[in-house]
């Protein structure tokens, strides 16, 4: 596997492994799939976005960044995601991609990276407890999806020594 910075031409790809995970149910709460356009606009910020490559060069993988909240004293922190194409998971793209995203990430200036996953995606826990998030706790009803409340842990890895 290869990781590399992720580029606008790779929002295609991007968007069908997001589209997936939206399918699957257990990553997001996004019910509608996503465009290649709205994936674009991911690059219009200076938050870093990574990809994996398997052996033949195809995108498996990626894992991005995003504005935690607006306010100035939140500027070092950003929310990340993580997805792995269906036939790529179970065989270390996620980790590849969390690994490189925390690197680039703290060059980035930021000094944490948080999220939330849902309580019974035991894939995405192991993951985030493998590259060092530590889970802070858990939001009880958070939102519903397809009418039903979901419960969400928050994770959290700071990056420097602030």
């Amino acid at each position: 596997m290869r990781v590399r910075a992720a580029a606008p031409a790779d929002a295609a790809v991007i968007c069908d492994i997001y589209n997936q995970g939206i399918d699957d149910r257990i990553a997001t709460f996004e019910t509608a799939p996503r465009t290649v356009a709205d994936v674009r606009t991911w690059f219009n910020s200076s938050h870093p976005i990574v990809v994996v490559e398997d052996a033949a060069g195809r995108v498996i993988a990626f894992a991005s960044t995003s504005p935690y909240r607006s306010r100035d004293c939140y500027r070092g922190v950003a929310e990340f995601s993580v997805y792995v194409a269906r036939d790529a998971r179970g065989h270390g793209a996620g980790a590849a991609a969390m690994r490189a995203l925390i690197d680039v990430a703290r060059e980035a200036g930021f000094w944490k990276l948080v999220s939330r996953v849902f309580v019974e995606n035991a894939p995405s826990r192991r993951l985030c407890q493998a590259v060092g998030f530590r889970e802070v706790g858990t939001y009880l009803r958070h939102a519903q999806l397809d009418g039903t409340w979901r419960d969400v842990v928050i994770v959290e890895r700071l990056l420097d020594d602030r």
